[in-house]
């Protein structure tokens, strides 16, 4: 009865993902927006307790309040200012109030949650695989933005993603139950023990914890076989785009660049075409 209905109205399952999706990647930007402010004011106030320090008052600010507005002129945005896409084409890229250029992230981030979302749909069918997929899209969008723009991968992110793995594969959907949780296990102290090695060597820190416990969550959802996979990829994309930007910014090979976004991008590979890029590297062997 279900996949008949859902076979009748393909089309409008499929729309109805669209707009919600875009939907949810205007939620992404704010999130991505916001978040890292809510934790450094956290931070703040934790810092000023310890050291029985006067504290700021300051605006509170967290996912729902206050509404959206301009970062330049503080103008709230309406309704009609903030539709997904839409609203950036509008206003031609400009705040309607102080006309200052809005980045074009924004409509790009949405983009990019409609047409993973689309594709997730497509590649998994409507099953209870593509709702935990979408969910983890969605994370991944997130952090890999976050990092990107704060060097910070959130415990709220990457804890997140690592137990929606745990309760998928409840279920079996992409590994079974102790597979996971012993993978993430691995996972977690395998990049810990060398980094600490790396330490103990160079007297460099090479890699934050967040980049441990997202590695860790990719350990939860796909099992310890696609663990090579994601850092192999991770560290090649990372040591190609990485000598790119510094060479194109003149910077130098001591600059800072974050793991995470590589960790993001090779998840996201990895969820789609995991196995079929194993398969691929198995058959040269064989």
């Amino acid at each position: 009865m279900i996949s008949e209905l859902i076979t009748n109205n393909t089309v409008f399952i499929y729309c109805i993902i669209a707009l919600f999706s875009l939907a949810i990647g205007s939620l992404l930007n704010l999130v991505i927006y916001r978040l890292p402010l809510m934790l450094e004011s956290e931070w703040k106030q934790q810092c000023c307790e310890f050291l029985e320090l006067p504290q700021e008052k300051a605006k509170p600010i967290n996912l729902f309040f206050p509404r959206s507005f301009c970062p330049n002129c503080k103008c709230m945005i309406r309704a009609w200012q903030n539709i997904p896409v839409l609203s950036y084409i509008f206003l031609k890229g400009r705040c309607f109030q102080c006309h200052e250029r809005i980045s074009v992230r924004y409509p790009l981030i949405e983009l990019a949650t409609l047409f993973l979302s689309l594709f997730a749909a497509w590649h998994f069918g409507f099953t209870l695989q593509l709702l935990f997929a979408l969910a983890a899209i969605w994370l991944l969008i997130v952090m890999f933005f976050i990092d990107i723009d704060h060097q910070l991968l959130p415990d709220s992110l990457t804890l997140s993603l690592l137990w929606l793995g745990l309760i998928a594969n409840t279920q079996n959907l992409f590994t079974s139950l102790p597979n996971a949780v012993l993978s993430a296990v691995a996972a977690y102290l395998s990049l810990w023990l060398f980094i600490k090695l790396f330490y103990l060597i160079t007297g460099k820190v090479g890699m934050g914890n967040g980049d441990f416990k997202l590695f860790a969550a990719f350990g939860a959802w796909f099992g310890w076989t696609f663990l090579p996979l994601i850092l192999l990829l991770s560290s090649i994309s990372g040591a190609i785009i990485g000598m790119i930007y510094l060479r194109v910014n003149n910077k130098s090979q001591d600059t800072t660049i974050p793991f995470g976004p590589f960790l993001c991008f090779s998840g996201m590979v990895s969820l789609f075409w995991g196995n079929e890029v194993i398969h691929w590297y198995l058959k040269l062997w064989t």
